[in-house]
């Protein structure tokens, strides 16, 4: 999902006798946010021009440059709440298709990975590390995403892909433009896979389309709830407010919620190999800017009609480096500690980044 309120029908009004003597300011805002929401919207479009005919896998060149402090007032300072920042990337390419990062899984072996863009597309490559801090990107491919009749997702109409989820090599893409989830048997196919639509809870489908479905997470043995697909809206809200997240599969489907407050939305979710089920929250407003926070909730308290919430890992404003954080990954290195991947959604505009920053859990 976009990241900037007034595309979604929240332009600021000003108070009364705001600006004072100078209402120039207002509407010279007003202009420029008519103007971004309009560059969105063309972007939006665009998605759907991309050709219906069978596009091969394409090698792409990824540049990566390093971001050494996570602070960007203090260069000495390397813990975060409960993480410690190991490192970061600000990435781009020359390759038009390269952005919109909205999801990503790092392998267990803290390399190879996949990803997806608001745009249909996968993205697969490998992090290159020197002395444990990401330093680069490696063997980079992109393809549109196809769906079971060889049509691209995109073609479809089904080009709002923000999820992912992996079970072995089968591989669910959650897609919030329609709210529909599909599964992949990308182990034997790779990025020419043909994705399956899945049955689905027929409330997953009363979700806000652009606020629908924004995390998937699949539950390993032996964990709790293994073999269960769970599914987070980004601000699906119940009646008391709270974000509703779905069970499907496994041994108890249903549905839960977990708490919403001071303005957050969940933009990705990941589970730890202890069984703990980490998200990523974010915040956009006009008055206090861009913020992310990250929560632990115990995995063992998942279970239909639940209400959840647990405590805050990390917390951060635009004083860090950030943008659109949407991604969420974990994986262990070779010394065994827990290392948490971020990656954001430039949506394809020039005044964005896209980031991959990487921390430690600290008492994992």
């Amino acid at each position: 999902m976009s990241w900037f309120p007034w595309a979604h029908g929240e332009e600021p009004k000003p108070a009364a006798g705001a600006y004072g003597r100078r209402p120039y300011l207002f509407y010279a805002r007003r202009f420029a946010a008519w103007c971004i929401a309009l560059l969105l919207l063309l972007s939006l479009a665009g998605a759907a021009e991309i050709p219906r005919t069978l596009e091969p896998p394409v090698k792409i060149e990824v540049r990566a440059k390093r971001i050494a402090n996570f602070d960007a007032r203090d260069s000495t300072q390397r813990k975060f709440g409960e993480l410690l920042f190991r490192g970061g990337l600000e990435l781009s390419s020359p390759y038009r298709e390269f952005g919109g990062i909205s999801a990503l899984r790092v392998g267990a072996d803290g390399a190879g990975f996949i990803a997806v863009t608001d745009k249909g597309r996968w993205l697969r490559g490998r992090i290159v590390y020197e002395n444990g801090a990401p330093i680069g990107i490696a063997d980079a491919e992109m393809a549109p995403i196809l769906g079971p009749d060889g049509r691209t997702l995109a073609a479809r109409g089904w080009y709002d892909t923000e999820s992912i989820a992996e079970d072995g090599g089968t591989v669910y893409l959650g897609i919030e433009r329609v709210n529909q989830i599909v599964r992949f048997n990308f182990g034997k196919d790779g990025l020419l896979a043909r994705g399956q639509p899945i049955v689905l809870p027929p409330a997953i489908k009363k979700l806000p389309n652009n606020k629908g479905l924004e995390a998937l997470v699949f539950v390993p043995n032996p964990l709790p709830l293994a073999g269960t697909l769970i599914a987070i809206s980004e601000q699906g809200l119940d009646a008391a407010g709270n974000i509703r997240g779905f069970l499907i599969g496994g041994p108890s489907p249903g549905e839960f919620t977990i708490k919403r407050f001071d303005d957050f939305d969940i933009s990705d979710a990941a589970i730890t190999p202890r069984g703990d089920l980490l998200v990523l929250d974010r915040r956009l407003s006009w008055t206090r800017g861009l913020a992310i926070r990250i929560r632990r909730i115990a995995l063992a308290g998942v279970q239909p009609g639940a209400v959840l919430d647990g405590p805050v890992l990390l917390e951060a404003d635009m004083g860090y480096q950030l943008d659109n954080m949407e991604g969420l990954s974990v994986h262990r290195d070779a010394d065994g500690e827990l290392v948490l991947t971020l990656i954001s959604d430039d949506n394809f505009f020039a005044l964005q980044r896209t980031l991959l920053l990487q921390f430690t859990l600290i008492d994992e």
